[in-house]
């Protein structure tokens, strides 16, 4: 038994123990509803649960290890998640638009052996390196996919039940303690390939209830942002602790929320960067008020966040997170001065330094730094990549990489990326991954990718190229090369040429006058050529 009053009990944050908790207390009241009508009760979530890790357990999954699931959002990517924790074993999932280079990267530094993956999804597998894998199951049709030196197996994946096994386990196979690892989140690179974030039980249980107490038992979550991302992943955890409910959608879509929310009787959800924009230009309709949507977390927090809040009638807070931490800045309901990140929480201390980790007086920038009171609420590190832990959590503090500034109030006010990233759509990139791909073009000789601003808020992104000896450029024709290396949302809207890349003394891109240029009236813009790019949709 633990002493330590800071940390979650089993039934308060581990996966296995939530479950078996709410299929005793409310077995039969609604616990998921999925897009696509299917909706299970407490109990027949754990029963399902139970089946998967049977399933997955005649693979050969023990505890402890790692398994890649390459899923849209769906019933086959939650029960491979929930079984996968059932056994104790690690949940390492992959975003859907990968393919190329950071696939192969990623599927690499994993380990895993086994990959569950969508049917669309599944021949991209046959054109990297699958290092370590050796078994392949595909939900749905396998015909046709053949991957070197892996075991491909299809299965048909209905009603719910990932491999249709007889029976089920009766039982947790093992103990799963709040500190074990839960997940594994690949975060984006910065200064270098992405990094795969070690985060425990207790780490999600301090992101998700304990970070919002506002969410209980009486809330239906609208998730509508995908289950390889934190985002979507945190509210998937409110639920599991609270006892709730929440509705799983595959994405926003902007002239479907309101019916959703309506018809399935959603109360709370999140608001991200374009969702904001998008549900304030609909066109004015009857009934705005008149829906269940009581509440709902809203980043960032500005004059639009406020606009829609007034406009439907919705009580309203903010956040900071990243993978590596737990909702560490929140704000009160009506949260105050447009672009405030909220004030730290109890239990996170939270300060702003400069490069020498030294305090910076109210109102000057400087990096986020954090550490928290109940030990395993944040990272436990990158996982095969003991030098990025290390500067990471230097001093005892973990450093976020991103400029921040504060006021006398404790209020805490994003100001841009330190690190080298860019953050389109709710998406984060590594303009690292980016440029390797750019400059994989025979006539790039450098490159240089940077975020510049969305008219939709966040970033867009706009690569600086410059030739080869004696060669050119067509922007037009390195973007057809780019696209099917490059997951949509990385893929450039802008791209200028130069003779050469700007460097210091010691040859490192100076990426601060790129953008500080900004969009030159000679960038070639891809809208504006009229190119648009649609995301591929995957189920």
């Amino acid at each position: 038994m633990v002493f330590d009053p800071r940390i979650p009990t089993r039934e308060e944050c581990v996966l296995p123990y939530q479950l078996e908790r709410w299929a005793v207390e409310k077995p039969d009241e609604t616990a998921l509803i999925f897009h696509d009508g299917d909706q299970w009760t407490w109990s027949e979530t754990l029963v399902r649960t139970r089946r998967a890790a049977k399933a997955l357990q005649d693979l050969g999954v023990g505890p402890g290890e790692h398994v890649l699931s390459w899923q849209p959002n769906g019933v086959e990517a939650v029960l491979t998640w929930f079984g996968l924790n059932y056994l104790g074993a690690v949940y390492v999932p992959l975003n859907t638009a990968y393919k190329g280079g950071v696939l192969e990267h990623l599927v690499a530094l994993s380990d895993a052996t086994l990959i569950i993956c969508h049917e669309d999804l599944a021949p991209r597998l046959a054109d990297i390196s699958t290092a370590a894998l050796t078994d392949i199951v595909v939900t749905g049709d396998a015909d046709g996919v053949d991957v070197a030196g892996a075991v491909v197996a299809g299965l048909t994946a209905h009603a719910g039940a990932l491999l249709q096994p007889e029976v089920g386990l009766d039982a947790m196979p093992s103990t799963v303690e709040p500190w074990d690892t839960q997940y594994i989140i690949f975060t984006s690179g910065t200064t270098g390939p992405s990094k795969a974030v070690l985060s425990s039980y207790a780490q999600g249980y301090s992101m998700g209830p304990d970070a919002h107490p506002l969410f209980d038992d009486t809330d239906r979550i609208l998730i509508n942002l995908p289950l390889f991302h934190v985002g979507g992943t945190l509210f998937f955890l409110i639920t599991l602790a609270t006892g709730g409910s929440c509705y799983l959608d595959t994405h926003f879509k902007t002239d479907e929320f309101w019916p959703t929310v309506r018809n399935n009787g959603v109360t709370s959800t999140c608001l991200l960067a374009a969702m904001i924009p998008f549900l304030l230009k609909l066109p004015e309709f009857e009934g705005e008020h008149d829906h269940p949507l009581r509440r709902a977390v809203m980043v960032p927090w500005n004059e639009d966040g406020a606009a829609v809040a007034k406009r439907y009638g919705l009580d309203v807070w903010t956040t900071f997170n990243m993978t590596e931490v737990s909702s560490p800045l929140v704000s009160e309901l009506d949260p105050g001065p447009p672009g405030n990140c909220g004030r730290a929480r109890p239990g996170v201390e939270a300060r702003v330094v400069d490069e020498n980790d030294c305090e910076v007086a109210p109102g000057e920038v400087g990096e986020l730094i954090l550490r928290t009171d109940r030990p395993w609420a944040m990272n436990h590190g990158y996982y095969k990549n003991p030098e990025a832990t290390a500067r990471a959590w230097r001093n005892g503090w973990f450093h976020t990489g991103d400029g921040f500034r504060y006021d006398e109030d404790g209020y805490f006010y994003f100001v841009d990326r330190i690190k080298d990233a860019i953050r389109r759509r709710g998406e984060n990139i590594s303009s690292f991954e980016v440029e390797n791909e750019v400059t994989a073009h025979p006539d790039v000789a450098e490159a240089a990718a940077v975020a510049v601003p969305s008219e939709l808020g966040e970033d867009e992104v706009m690569i600086v190229v410059a030739p080869v000896a004696g060669g050119t450029i067509d922007p037009e024709a390195l973007l057809r090369f780019l696209e099917p290396r490059m997951a949509h949302f990385m893929l450039p809207r802008y791209i200028r040429i130069v003779d050469e890349l700007p460097k210091t003394p010691t040859q490192k891109v100076q990426k601060h006058l790129l953008k500080s240029a900004a969009v030159t009236s000679e960038t070639w813009d891809r809208e504006a050529a009229g190119i648009r790019i649609k995301r591929e949709r995957v189920g």
